[in-house]
């Protein structure tokens, strides 16, 4: 720790992503990146971009992509807010939206970047513990708050919040922020963007990362009324108002015009992720239901840190969290049918 940092930096813990090897080829199924490439119309629209016109800056307000996406959710323009990556887009939320003097509610088992997040902005965070069986108890989150934050589907578990539950845990929130973070929603979930028109105090977040494949150009967005946009946009623009490149835009712009070929490659997923759940309770594991692009899973006699461990000697990575309620779950990314048959032979060779 250097003596330059200042007090502050020094109380920081930051988020730990998933590893990233190289000292040979791995199965790399631990950061839940989709194992189809993006379509061909993103890869020529990304190519064509790279021209002379790089040495221009990029569109500070995203206008094409805003309105794309604006389009395709039948929202206004007014209404989308850019970011790079969803990531960056939740830190400006907390930003925008939370205050020390209220605490911010999510659960004890969720993505782990909201409790960085909270850190950062010098919040409170209101540590809901999730049901035994892993699903969210909605009305823990209707009592007192300064705002919600709730990943549906959730991470690392997988599993989905019903539209109805949002919906109550709206209403009772009427003056506080609900962020609703849909990275995974198109393996399975069910959207709370038609609410927005409803509800005032309705942000949906999402990413391009997973279901559109883009990891590697990071753009993320939001979804919500004018008020909230606007509010997003006075803190962005107080950091760095140019938040997307002009090669990331165009690929954006692409993939939200190529929907039809993601909604294939999504179903291809979900096949894989059905056909591999029953594999695994086949050789003693349970697996939490899952809306997503992963599944989370138990064995029912060897530990899941050993696991772990076998399945990195086998050239497989999975991800294995050592925190409270779930050091015996292994978090473990849809691959391709080959990769998650790589997997299997692994585990059974592990198990036998």
């Amino acid at each position: 720790m250097s003596n330059y940092w200042n007090s502050f930096t020094r109380k920081l813990d930051p988020y730990v992503p998933g590893e990233q090897p190289k000292d040979r080829k791995y199965v790399k199924l631990n950061t839940n990146e989709n194992p189809y490439p993006p379509s061909a119309n993103v890869l020529a629209a990304i190519k064509d971009a790279a021209n002379d016109q790089l040495r221009l800056y990029p569109d500070p307000n995203c206008d094409e992509l805003r309105g794309k996406i604006a389009d395709h959710f039948q929202l206004d323009a007014e209404q989308v807010f850019i970011g790079n990556g969803s990531d960056e887009v939740l830190a400006f939320s907390f930003m925008t939206f939370f205050s020390p003097e209220n605490p911010v509610a999510f659960a004890d088992i969720t993505y782990s970047f909201y409790k960085v997040y909270a850190n950062l902005c010098s919040l409170s965070p209101k540590i809901i513990p999730l049901n035994n069986d892993f699903t969210l108890p909605a009305d823990a989150f209707c009592e007192p708050n300064g705002g919600v934050v709730i990943p549906n589907p959730n991470a690392p578990t997988g599993r989905g919040l019903p539209i109805e539950s949002i919906k109550y845990i709206l209403n009772a929130n009427k003056d506080q922020v609900v962020i609703i973070d849909e990275a995974y929603i198109d393996f399975g979930g069910s959207t709370a963007v038609p609410l927005i028109k409803d509800y005032p105090n309705l942000l949906v977040v999402r990413t391009l990362s997973k279901y559109s494949s883009l990891a590697g150009i990071r753009v993320g967005f939001a979804l919500g009324q004018k008020d909230l946009i606007n509010g997003l946009n006075t803190v962005k623009n107080s950091f760095n108002s140019y938040t997307i490149d002009r090669l990331a835009g165009a690929g954006a712009i692409a993939a939200i015009d190529d929907d039809a070929y993601y909604r294939d490659m999504a179903q291809k997923i979900i096949a894989t992720r059905e056909r591999t759940i029953m594999q695994l309770n086949a050789i003693g594991f349970s697996v939490i239901p899952s809306q997503s692009n992963f599944i989370f899973a138990s064995h029912k006699t060897a530990a899941a840190e050993v696991i772990f461990h076998a399945l990195r000697e086998h050239g497989v990575l999975v991800r294995y969290f050592n925190q409270p309620r779930i050091d015996n779950y292994l978090r473990i990314t849809i691959g391709t049918d080959e990769e998650m048959d790589k997997l299997m032979e692994a585990l059974k060779d592990i198990l036998k």
